[in-house]
């Protein structure tokens, strides 16, 4: 089989990086809309930065800072989150036994199995795309997903 030309190949890569250009907001518009559908009728309005926190927290209780590390924003601004989720009854915030200075954060144990389903919802339809694909294609998705997150960070100096 005979290679394509280089200018045609140019051509159809263009065209993918444009088709991937106006997909990627859409399809983060449509998780954001999927997490709102799926948020429990008594929430109250929380964004894609509560939904992403919590995310975090499935893993057990982690420090502030530790929060704001794994989500790359300010204490300030997680501080500001994770009393949002606070107010709504999702998380509670303890001091660290440790360190008084810290501030521990963990789902409500009450509306913990409500958390983990409105995630498991809000993911749902990506579960289902990623099931129609093979491992290997699952895998090549996921290292380009982190292959552009990576190129899209901010250059350091």
């Amino acid at each position: 089989m005979a290679a394509r030309p280089a200018k045609s190949r140019n051509r159809e890569h263009s065209a993918a990086c444009l088709r991937l250009t106006q997909l990627l907001p859409r399809i983060a518009r449509g998780m954001r809309r999927r997490q709102d559908l799926a948020a429990p009728d008594n929430a109250a309005p929380l964004g894609p930065r509560h939904v992403a926190a919590l995310e975090q927290l499935r893993e057990g209780p982690l420090s502030v800072g530790a929060l704001a590390g794994r989500l790359e924003l300010t204490m300030p601004t997680v501080s500001g989150v994770v009393a949002d989720l606070d107010r709504a009854g999702y998380v509670v915030r303890t001091p660290d036994v440790t360190d008084r200075r810290r501030t521990i954060v963990q789902y409500t144990p009450e509306k913990e199995a409500d958390i983990t389903a409105w995630l498991d919802d809000a993911a749902a339809s990506l579960a289902r795309v990623l099931d129609q694909l093979d491992p290997a294609e699952q895998a090549a998705f996921l290292k380009a997903m982190d292959l552009l997150e990576t190129e899209l960070q901010p250059k350091k100096s």
